[in-house]
Formats: structure tokens, C-alpha cells, sequence
């Protein structure tokens, strides 16, 4: 469906409501987390307390080219202990930067290097990884743009990180109940105001047959956002910062789950004096995610579809050759779940409830601790078929990793690391063990891993 002009532009009148790190000579340099004040809401509502690295919401963009390396000093000055978890990259296990699995939590006041190497391009993000549903629904995150070697053939490059954030509208402060029963049990923590880079109606300048890379990342706690074009023709060239093989028409509208990302090519169609936008649909409205004022032409006449990007060396899986894991998804409000086991003990759902823990995996609740769901020898190959047996759409992570969906007839779909699985479906996936070490699998709605949806694949 293609927006006419009337409804865009009639269903956004409710938009808002619902750089570069400098070089250092030597050593690394620091990425500081704090409370800070800024100016979220309109202007009526003052400045609301968030969150943020180095006191800004996004933190500062990290842009590497592809195989260069990240050394980050992180500094802790929140109240609560807190990691940073780099979220997409094939990293080395120490540096996973998830608390209690990887690395102890870093105290406040105390201070810890990240240092690491980035072998894919692509557009990947950081974000806390200790109390998740509290500090990045406060602001704790950012972009990392890995360059590819070959910049591709583009005018103009736009970061756009999306998010919802619910807030008090009497005080204009974060609602700072995380811990909400409605929220665990259900869809998850839903914000009632959208933006994006932290700005509600945000707007770019924009010239007609512009080609512009829009680096899209859902970094909402809950929200799936459904994306589509007005006065722009699109191609994806990426998802999950993974190219795929060959530019693929944008459509009728895309989803992105929680944590994961696109790259679109645009050509900016709309006349001078105008408006383009990204659009995101929520409940049956339209709401301009990005407005791109039309102010010239760029050139007479459009570019044709765009080259492909330059790929990754990642494995591919050789599905006859791969072993067999299950997963199910269990619980919710309205689920079907009477019992779990919880820290190596049966407890009924009504004691769950009253614990805070609504899910389980594979009849387990938060298993990160109570050992792996599986134990692989590097290299092997593995089909994880996925089975949400809840009414509730669920993100699944996976860290360390790429996979691959695999069709129903077989066929291997492009490379992830968090894939959407809605209520009742079951979804294959397929990777190669490569990387060792203890990774993290968890539902990326993240009221969802807090109230039991974790585990963990462990590669020796």
C-alpha cells in the first residue's frame, strides 16, 4: 500500500507524541556513562532526566572502517552497575560486555577497556547490558558504523535510531516503573512517545534525485516498527548490518523488531518544496519518523538501482551436515504454561507470577545461570528451530553470531542476529558454531529477558 499525500500528512500531526568520536594520540579514549538533562519533549514539557554515554541521547556515534579496531576506556558514573554489550559484532567472548555471563558488572565510579576488532562492515549499535530494561529504555545507547572498504555510491548518509520512551506526562520525566506485571507478561514496554536520534518530528534537509543511505536501527525496548516510504523510492541493501546479495525493492512497508537494523537506499522522488518521509505505522496511523524537506534538485534525472554491497566473510551452513536443537517458548499472559523450573527448582506459574518471571524456554526460566542450552564444538554446524508456542511476538537475539532463516522448502535466507518470531509460529534458524565461548540467546523485548526469556549456546 502507498500512502496517498492527504493520509501522510493528515496522520502525522501526532508525530511527536505517542559525531563522530575525535582522535587521540595515544591510548584509548573514554566513553563515559552519567545523568544528564536534555530536551526530549516539546518545549512545554521541559527537559527530562536521561541516561546517556558521555551525557548525550544517542551516545556518540563509533565509526570504524571494516577490520579496524574499537578501544574504548567505558567510565561508570550512573548509581547502578552497568556493561556495554556490541550488539551484531562478531566479537571475542571477553568483550560481549554482558553482566554475569561474560564480564562481572562494572560498579559505579569504576572504570573498564573495551578493546576489540571489527571484521564486518555494516551498521551495528552498543547498548547496556545490565538491568537492560531500565538503562536502555533511560537512553544508554548508540550507533557503530563499520565503513566498508568501497564507500558505496551514494549523496548523503543518515544514522536514524528509533525508539519509543514512556513517559509521565504530568512531570515530563521517564515512567520509572520497569518492573510493570503488564509489561513482562505481555508485549513488553511500549513507549507513548516516538523519535528519533531523541528528537520527536525529526527533520533533514533534502534535494530531489538524492540518493541517501538510511542506516535504520530499532533500539526501543519493545516496539516493532512498521516502516514505509512517502515521496522516496527504496532498495534494501542490508539487514542486521549483513549485505545482502543483491538490492532487494523496499515494498509495501518493513519490520523491525527490537535490535535489528536496515540499510535502505532512497532516491528522494518528492519536488522541491515538498516533504518526503519515513513512516511508521502504529495502530493504523501514520507518523513521520523523518521528514526530508525538499529544497532543490540534486540532478535532472535519477541513478539507476543501486550496486550491491561489498560482503562479509561469514560461514555458510551446510544444512544436511548440521546438527538438531529445539526451542520453545513458553508463557505470557494467556499462555499455556502451568510450570517451570527456576534456579534448578519446579515452581507453578503462580509462584513465577509472584517472582516476576512469566517466561521459559524449553520449560526453564532465565537459564543464562543454570547452565547452556547447548554445548557445540567450534565449527559445527547447527539448525535451532524456534517454536513460540505464546500470543506474543518475540525478538531473539543472538550473540556472537550470525544465522540464517531457513525457509520452509529449505532455502537459506541472508544473515542475522535477531530474527522476529511472532505468536504461534516456528522459525528455523541455522549458523556455524565459529566463535568460542559462552553466548547469550535471549528475547530482545526486553521486559521479556528480564521476566525469564535467556539462555545461553556455549562454543568450546
Amino acid at each position: 500500500m502507498r500512502l496517498t499525500r492527504r493520509q501522510a500528512v493528515g496522520g502525522m500531526a501526532a508525530t511527536a507524541f505517542l559525531p563522530t568520536l575525535p582522535a587521540r594520540a595515544a591510548g584509548p579514549q573514554t566513553l563515559t556513562a552519567q545523568v544528564s538533562d536534555m530536551q526530549l519533549l516539546p518545549d512545554e514539557y521541559g527537559r527530562t532526566t536521561i541516561w546517556g554515554y558521555d551525557g548525550t541521547m544517542p551516545g556518540p556515534e563509533i565509526r570504524v572502517s571494516k577490520g579496524g579496531r574499537v578501544q574504548r576506556e567505558f567510565i561508570n558514573q550512573l548509581p547502578q552497575a552497568t556493561s556495554i554489550h556490541w550488539h551484531g559484532v562478531r566479537i571475542d567472548n571477553q568483550m560481549d560486555g554482558v553482566s554475569g555471563l561474560t564480564q562481572s558488572a562494572i560498579a559505579p565510579n569504576e572504570r573498564f577497556v573495551y578493546d576489540f576488532k571489527v571484521p564486518d562492515a555494516g551498521t551495528y549499535w552498543f547498548h547496556a547490558h545490565n538491568r537492560s530494561v531500565e538503562q536502555v529504555a533511560r537512553g544508554l545507547y548508540g550507533a557503530l558504523i563499520v565503513e566498508e572498504t568501497t564507500p558505496p555510491d551514494i549523496d548523503q548518509e543518515d544514522v536514524l535510531i528509533l525508539d519509543d520512551w514512556l513517559v509521565d506526562t504530568a512531570t515530563g520525566q521517564i515512567d520509572n516503573d520497569f518492573d510493570a506485571m503488564h509489561d513482562r507478561s505481555h508485549a513488553g514496554r511500549n513507549g507513548n512517545f516516538i523519535a528519533t536520534n531523541g528528537v520527536g518530528g525529526f527533520s533533514k534537509s533534502a534535494k530531489q534525485n538524492e540518493r541517501r543511505r538510511l542506516r535504520i536501527i530499532n533500539a526501543a525496548n519493545a516496539r516493532i516498527f512498521e516502516l514505509r516510504l512517502d515521496g522516496m523510492e527504496g532498495w534494501v541493501l542490508a539487514l542486521d548490518g549483513m549485505p545482502l546479495n543483491k538490492p532487494e525493492p523496499f515494498g509495501d512497508y518493513l519490520l523491525l523488531g527490537p535490535g535489528q537494523r536496515a540499510d535502505v537506499f532512497v532516491d528522494i522522488t518528492a519536488e522541491t518544496g515538498e516533504v518526503a518521509h519515513l513512516v511508521s505505522m502504529i495502530d493504523d496511523r501514520a507518523f513521520a519518523q523523518v521528514r526530508f524537506n525538499v529544497t532543490g534538485e540534486a540532478s535532472k534525472t535519477r541513478r539507476s538501482i543501486p550496486a550491491p554491497l561489498e560482503s562479509n566473510s561469514t560461514p555458510n551452513v551446510a544444512l544436511q551436515d548440521a546438527i538438531q536443537l529445539d526451542l520453545t517458548m513458553e508463557g505470557g499472559a494467556m499462555g499455556r504454561l502451568r510450570s517451570a523450573s527456576l534456579d534448578g527448582k519446579r515452581e507453578s506459574f503462580r509462584s513465577l507470577i509472584s517472582k516476576g518471571q512469566f517466561w521459559a524456554f524449553n520449560g526453564a526460566v532465565g537459564r543464562m545461570e543454570n547452565g547452556p542450552l547447548a554445548q557445540l564444538e567450534r565449527g559445527e554446524h547447527v539448525r535451532l528451530k524456534i517454536r513460540n508456542d505464546t500470543v506474543f511476538p518475540h525478538a531473539m537475539h543472538l550473540h556472537g553470531m550470525h544465522f540464517q532463516e531457513v525457509s520452509e522448502s529449505g532455502q537459506l535466507g541472508p544473515f542475522r542476529d535477531t530474527t522476529l518470531v511472532f505468536g504461534n509460529q516456528t522459525r528455523e534458524i541455522a549458523f556455524v558454531a565459529d566463535n568460542p565461548g559462552k553466548w547469550l540467546l535471549h528475547c530482545h523485548m526486553l521486559s521479556h529477558a528480564a521476566s525469564g526469556m535467556t539462555t545461553q549456546i556455549e562454543v568450546v
